[in-house]
């Protein structure tokens, strides 16, 4: 019953936030590139590709569900994990391996409610070696966006794997259950694209994409309202946790009827 009040009310507004959205611009050059080289391409495992974002020298926030295989549920293999700063055109400001992976302690892929999904998908990537470069620098995180607050991405997706892309103006549509509705641009492959906010002009990260959600055509994007998990997962982080260190948590109960598609992007 949750997903379908939220996903249908959620696209009864979705089409008046996006009349005041900005269009995608495809970052192609140094110059239109310059802010956001800590925005990066994560090549996982030969197994596709998602979006991460540098918060530290060594420390990549992402979507947890990227760092599972979609058909089998299994684990990806850490150590097979590219992180590409800046990449663009095939070329990238700085190119890391994955040292060590830190899913949120109650993130469970298995979830099947669109908020016990969305809510705590966020993940750490360690990197071996810090991003030292003057070009890359790392994003300070912020406090939860207001309803109705303008927001921006930067992303990687299907049919522009080569080079970011910006969408500087879009809107928190509404919040749910930890749950951010936003009317901005994702398609796969931006799973884990940092979402910003531009008080004083400077972008800090306030959520990242975790799935798009679909009715009668029209699209809007959800993420978790960042600050208090990120919290969580920073704690796990500290305290040692790796690859296996996530608690999993799996759904009991009969499945709902699906009445929207919902897919991570």
């Amino acid at each position: 019953m949750l997903k379908y009040l939220l996903l249908s009310f959620v696209m009864g507004l979705a089409g008046m936030a996006a009349a005041e959205d900005s269009r995608l611009q495809r970052l192609d050059t140094g110059d239109e590139g310059r802010a956001w080289e800590a925005v990066g391409r994560l090549d996982l495992a030969g197994r596709g590709f998602c979006t991460g974002a540098l918060i530290a020298p060594d420390l990549v926030l992402t979507a947890a569900h990227c760092l599972f295989d979609r058909e089998t549920g299994a684990r990806l293999d850490y150590e097979k994990i590219e992180f590409l700063a800046g990449w663009r055109n095939g070329r990238a400001s700085a190119y890391r391996w994955v040292r060590r992976a830190v899913i949120h302690p109650d993130y469970a892929f298995d979830r099947k409610e669109p908020a016990e999904r969305v809510r705590n998908d966020l993940a750490l990537l360690e990197l071996h070696h810090p991003v030292r470069n003057t070009r890359v620098v790392p994003f300070k995180t912020d406090h939860q966006p207001r309803k109705g607050q303008q927001i921006g991405v930067v992303s990687y997706a299907r049919g522009r794997a080569d080079a970011p892309s910006l969408q500087e103006m879009c809107d928190v549509v509404t919040r749910r259950q930890g749950v951010l509705i936003m009317s901005c641009e994702v398609d796969f492959g931006a799973s884990g694209a940092p979402i910003f906010t531009f008080e004083a002009g400077v972008p800090r990260v306030v959520s990242v994409v975790s799935a798009m959600a679909e009715m009668d055509g029209r699209k809007v994007s959800l993420g978790t309202q960042l600050e208090g998990p990120l919290q969580d997962l920073m704690a796990a982080y500290e305290s040692g946790a790796g690859e296996d260190g996530a608690r999993r948590m799996f759904s009991t109960g009969a499945s709902r009827p699906e009445s929207a598609k919902f897919a991570r992007p």
